[in-house]
């Protein structure tokens, strides 16, 4: 049975990148690995670049600055639990508070 395009279209969430460095090794790193745990195909839209969000090197080329807004996408049958978990994970500066802290102190 074929899927009529309209289910095909990928789950979407905004969000916005306020760890002080930006998207760098670290926050890529974290990135990758919450993707890894889920079956859905994640993207991250930067402007008009877009990144396949389980390769780190793909992430990184984006040269994704504090401030920048992005967009994630997602295709598959977890694709709601996937960019759930990627929006904590941007909310909670890719688990890295104490860094940011002690940047800010």
């Amino acid at each position: 049975m074929e899927l009529s395009p309209i289910f095909r279209r990928p789950a979407t969430r905004q969000v916005a990148v306020t760890y002080p460095k930006g998207i760098h090794v670290r926050p890529s790193t974290a990135i990758v690995k919450c993707v890894r745990q889920f079956d859905s195909k994640v993207a991250v839209r930067y402007g008009d670049r877009e990144a396949d969000a389980s390769d780190i090197m793909a992430i990184l080329a984006l040269g994704v600055p504090t401030g920048a807004e992005l967009t994630l996408l997602a295709e598959g049958l977890d694709s709601k639990e996937v960019l759930d978990a990627l929006v904590r994970l941007f909310a909670e500066d890719f688990g890295m508070q104490k860094e940011r802290m002690k940047d800010e102190g």
